[in-house]
């Protein structure tokens, strides 16, 4: 696996509006979008969100609810690599070295390709492709 750069980094919240005070209101970030607040347009970072906890479970799991065996995540970030083979090739990897994927390589409605796992600290990890930043 080679790793070009971290793509995305997004804090997952159970208060969407809360989170928002802090990093729009007082931190004055440009984030754009109600139900996932974006942005890319923050130096040294390519994308930085603000994933509603429901939305982080329907993408990993397809259900609102987060898991109850599972650790809440409070954050998640993507590596990207080079190609939407590259991140088959990747979630094979990891699969072979013992860890257990939320799910496997799969092309989101947007054209990104990621898998993505749970950290043992509850961060969702993706290894992604995002052809717009490439």
């Amino acid at each position: 696996m080679r790793v070009q750069f971290v793509s995305t980094v997004a804090i997952i919240t159970p208060n969407p509006e809360k989170s928002r005070e802090l990093l729009v209101d007082a931190l004055g970030l440009p984030l754009a979008g109600d139900a996932y607040p974006h942005s890319e347009d923050i130096e040294g970072v390519k994308h930085l969100g603000v994933w509603p906890l429901a939305d982080a479970a329907q993408a990993c799991f397809g259900a609102v609810a987060w898991p109850s065996d599972r650790p809440v995540p409070q954050m998640s970030i993507e590596f990207d690599v080079e190609s939407p083979d590259a991140v088959v090739a990747a979630a094979q990897e990891l699969e072979g070295r013992g860890y257990q994927l939320v799910h496997g390589a799969r092309e989101e409605p947007w054209g990104q390709t990621v898998a993505r796992l749970q950290s043992i600290e509850g961060a969702i990890i993706g290894i992604s492709f995002v052809p717009s930043m490439h």
